[in-house]
């Protein structure tokens, strides 16, 4: 195999402009990750589109699985035919066109309404998200030299949480009111006339994040640098399903390479689980309005971006691999934290907390006990990430980049209806979402166990 040579004695092909609007484009798309599936539309959706939260958070859980298998399913293949027509951002832009338009028409999702229209436009915007990210992870390997790929990756996560977080923060502050009052945290009525009772506050974050991805992904277009054109798209994509057709074969030589994807296939897993349903698992159990998600989402966020800069020095300095080794750890432990926890006690009742509630936010023992397994996820769930695509970025050559990161794509989305699945199942047979949530321990706990005894770099013998 002709591999091309970029560690540092290739000089980097981007400048620096280039390599910040890179970075940008995680800027762009974490405010739907953050704001949308996680803080605010995710609770609301569950907590307050209908009045059955155990059924929505079984149809939120429905609607993340089937978004991760047509993502596990495409994902490598549209990796494939990008490594042959070349450019990364026709693509990039293609998918910011549904993306876009998916989340402006969650405005709609009134209380009331039917539950498959959002439902379906959640899904259309996840997929379109990921299929993004697959091309924009892509260009990564191309924009700097093999030691400084860690910190560029996990920079660019914590832009992507700063992002998430600045919006966050201002819908908090300055559009959701409270059922209650209809003043905002700040005490002042939600911009834009927003009514609180009818969920405004939480829909309009959808049209939110669609003009900000709009707006801040523009510069990756006219300062990174892309790959030169390549096959016209009818021979790109023949090409391209042939070469990931012997990717796949090949994986059988490259057992380091194999072993890793897998690995990352099941802890991330539990990564989405916690992404996808911690909010919502919280509204559930405490009855948190949006002003509490948001405040709660702010705080994560702030202690995500520290974990990230950290993170980038630790990367650079002991290795992708035992950075995502430490965030699992206390991502597993983080799990174990918030499954125990419930209205008067903590880690499964050995520790009895006082059900009085001291009024404000947070008000009682349990929910402050939640945060503190809160900021354990925070400082680690975003150097997972970071650093399993800098692992990745360091075992493979740049022509090969774009279907790799396609099957990395795959194996992060391949099984992770599994979670989902497996939530939505144990909590509809026992009605419990405390035991719904403690199946995410199997997959970080098995993911990091199968990490441990991977090579490092993953295309090392």
């Amino acid at each position: 195999m002709n591999r091309i040579d970029w560690t540092g004695t290739q000089p980097p092909k981007a400048t620096e402009k280039g390599i910040w609007s890179w970075m940008l484009f995680d800027w762009a798309a974490q405010p739907f990750f953050t704001v949308v599936t996680t803080f605010i539309f995710g609770p609301y959706f569950v907590s307050r589109l209908t009045a059955d939260p155990v059924s929505a958070q079984t149809m939120w859980s429905n609607m993340a699985t089937i978004s991760s298998i047509i993502i596990a399913i495409l994902s490598p293949i549209l990796g494939s035919i990008a490594d042959q027509s070349g450019a990364r951002k026709p693509w990039i832009a293609f998918f910011a066109v549904i993306k876009i338009v998916s989340l402006c028409c969650l405005w709609f999702a009134a209380p009331g309404s039917p539950i498959i229209y959002p439902v379906i436009f959640m899904i259309l915007a996840s997929i379109s998200a990921e299929f993004s990210i697959v091309f924009n992870d892509s260009m990564m390997p191309r924009l700097v030299g093999k030691d400084e790929v860690g910190k560029l990756s996990n920079t660019a996560w914590g832009l992507g949480y700063l992002g998430g977080m600045i919006v966050l923060i201002a819908v908090v502050a300055l559009l959701a009111g409270s059922p209650e009052s209809g003043k905002t945290i700040l005490g002042v009525d939600p911009l834009f006339g927003l009514d609180p009772h009818t969920g405004e506050d939480a829909r309009v974050t959808g049209p939110i994040s669609a003009v900000w991805y709009l707006i801040f992904i523009l510069p990756m277009f006219f300062f990174t640098p892309d790959a030169r054109k390549g096959l016209p798209l009818g021979f790109a994509v023949r090409f391209g399903l042939r070469e990931l057709r012997n990717t796949l074969g090949e994986l059988k030589t490259r057992r380091g390479i194999l072993t890793f994807l897998i690995a990352r296939m099941i802890y991330q897993d539990g990564v989405n689980g916690l992404l996808i349903l911690g909010g919502a698992f919280a509204a559930g159990m405490f009855g948190w309005a949006t002003i509490e998600i948001g405040i709660y989402g702010i705080i994560l966020n702030v202690v995500a971006i520290l974990g990230c800069l950290i993170a980038g020095r630790v990367d650079r300095g002991i290795g992708s691999k035992a950075t995502v080794i430490i965030s699992l750890t206390m991502l597993l432990l983080a799990t174990i934290g918030i499954i125990s926890t419930g209205p008067g006690y903590t880690l499964f009742g050995l520790m009895p907390l006082s059900t009085a509630d001291g009024g404000g936010l947070f008000g009682t023992m349990a929910e402050k006990a939640y945060i503190l397994y809160g900021l354990l996820i925070g400082l680690a769930f975003g150097p997972a990430q970071a650093s399993s695509r800098s692992y990745l970025a360091r075992s493979v050559s740049l022509e090969e980049a774009g279907r790799y990161f396609g099957i990395y794509a795959l194996s992060g989305r391949a099984t992770s209806f599994m979670a989902t699945l497996l939530f939505s199942i144990v909590t509809y047979m026992t009605g419990s979402a405390h035991l719904g949530m403690s199946t995410l321990i199997l997959f970080l706990a098995t993911g990091l166990m199968l990490l441990i005894r991977t090579p490092y770099p993953a295309d090392r013998a």
